[in-house]
Parts: C-alpha cells; structure tokens; sequence
C-alpha cells in the first residue's frame, strides 16, 4: 500500500470517527455529559471545552484528550462545519507526518 493511500484511508476513517463522536455529544446529550464526568480525562474535556470552545479543538489530534474533546464538541453545540475543518484538518496532518515519518 502506498503511504498517499494509507494517508487517505486513516484520515478518512478518523474524520468519519469525529464526526460520529460530534454526533454521540449533540444528540445525546445527557447520556454523554453523564458519561464525561464519570472519568478525569472527560471531566477536564468537559471543562475546557465550555471554556475554550474552537480553540480546544486544536489539541484534538492528541492521543489521550483528542477523543473526548470531538464529543465535547457535540456536547458544547460547536458549529458542525468549523468542527470538522478544524479537527478534520489537523487529523490529516497527523497522519500526514506519520507518513513521512515512517
């Protein structure tokens, strides 16, 4: 498999993820808040998310925190357009720079 195909394969099926995540966070919202706040990593999420908004959504490419920031987004009723360009681009390029790396 050639690294454009992989690059291509990863970033779509991680922006696919986000968006599922976002969803999970808009539409239920109760359920997901509940959830967040049952473990640290949601909790501090949560917490940043209200607080920072867009900018949060810079360290979603993260390992850890990425995850739980995609369903705060939903949680926090980000617009789904500016989610997606900003978490979706910076998953490209995580991938982007796995590639070259490897």
């Amino acid at each position: 498999m050639s690294t454009t195909n992989a690059l291509l394969f990863a970033s779509s099926g991680n922006i696919l993820a986000i968006m599922v995540n976002y969803w999970l966070g808009y539409w239920l919202y109760d359920k997901t808040k509940m959830k967040l706040n049952k473990s640290k990593t949601g909790m501090k999420s949560l917490e940043f998310g209200h607080k920072y908004g867009y900018f949060a959504l810079l360290l979603s490419w993260l390992p850890v925190i990425g995850d739980p920031l995609t369903l705060v987004a939903g949680v926090v009723r980000l617009q789904f357009v500016w989610f997606v360009l900003i978490a979706g681009s910076l998953r490209v390029l995580r991938y982007y720079f796995l590639t070259q790396i490897f």
